[in-house]
């Protein structure tokens, strides 16, 4: 593998709404809601940090105060934990916030994905760096982001997540025209973001997980906004591939997009029945379910 500079940072976008999930999320950030046991948010950071990433920036905006707290120290917490002899407890409370440095950025007003990467320029500085969307869990033996990880180590390119969907479904998604390189690796010749099936040049869907370059951040600089009025990271990408390579890895794994109520039932179930801990007695659960 070539020399290339390592990706320390990852940014995560937490801005949202999360107008899907209400009135669950009316005061609570859809972040912070449990798969199986772990917030959503905790389960990218998690992939992350397994791959070497020190520094989590995650851009937030108002009501998102739960998510600092979650990755804070609880000196009272821990104190009750300790005094009451939980040592296991206290040891899981304690990884969370020793993970890594986390810090955060306030993204003034939710302009699309574009724009919540544009604010962590600051804190990102001129270095590659990863996007994971908490939206997105690709859940398989190997995580998505190590996935990416390998080749961006083999070519020090940009890389981003792709999926083969439905061609109906393009229209969801961005989606790529691509030179393969190999089986489930292509170089990036084009990107649209939403279009037509009609239009749409592949069934290459990008998911949530990115490696960048730092010059994304003067592509976003000189976008429009575009499909849903928003700034979007696909046209900021697209502009790249005029001056710069831009890799493709097709994720081995099941994507369920937790953004949306049916994905997340989904994960639980999937996730659920993997845990240790829960697998057997949950499986004995539903085969018993008249359905």
């Amino acid at each position: 593998m070539m020399s290339v500079k390592p990706v320390r940072k990852a940014v995560l976008p937490a801005a949202g709404l999360g107008t899907r999930f209400l009135p669950a999320t009316k005061a609570s950030p859809k972040e912070m809601l449990p798969l199986v046991d772990k917030p959503l948010i905790q389960c990218v950071v998690e992939e992350a940090v397994a791959c070497g990433i020190t520094d989590i920036i995650i851009v937030t905006g108002r009501g998102k105060r739960a998510i600092e707290d979650h990755f804070d120290m609880s000196f009272e917490l821990e104190s009750a934990l300790r005094d009451k002899g939980k040592g296991d407890l206290l040891k899981e409370v304690q990884h969370i916030s020793d993970m890594a440095n986390f810090c955060y950025v306030r993204q003034p007003e939710a302009l699309g994905l574009g724009h919540a990467v544009a604010c962590a320029r600051n804190m990102v500085g001129d270095e590659p760096f990863a996007v994971l969307l908490a939206d997105d869990v690709i859940h398989g033996p190997t995580s998505a982001l190590a996935q990416m990880m390998s080749v961006y180590n083999e070519f020090g390119t940009s890389v981003i997540g792709l999926q083969q969907v439905p061609p109906a479904d393009v229209v969801n998604y961005g989606v790529v025209a691509t030179n393969p390189v190999r089986e489930g690796v292509h170089q990036i010749s084009d990107m649209v973001e939403k279009p037509a099936p009609k239009d749409a040049p592949s069934n290459l869907s990008v998911i949530g997980r990115y490696i960048l370059d730092p010059a994304v951040f003067e592509a976003l600089e000189q976008i429009s906004t575009g499909a849903g009025g928003e700034l979007q990271l696909t046209d900021a990408l697209k502009d790249m591939l005029r001056g710069r390579v831009v890799h493709g890895v097709e994720l081995d794994g099941t994507r369920y997009d937790v953004g949306s109520k049916l994905g997340f039932l989904m994960a639980t179930v999937a996730l659920g029945m993997d845990s240790p801990e829960l697998g057997k007695p949950f499986r004995d659960f539903l085969k018993g379910l008249d359905c």
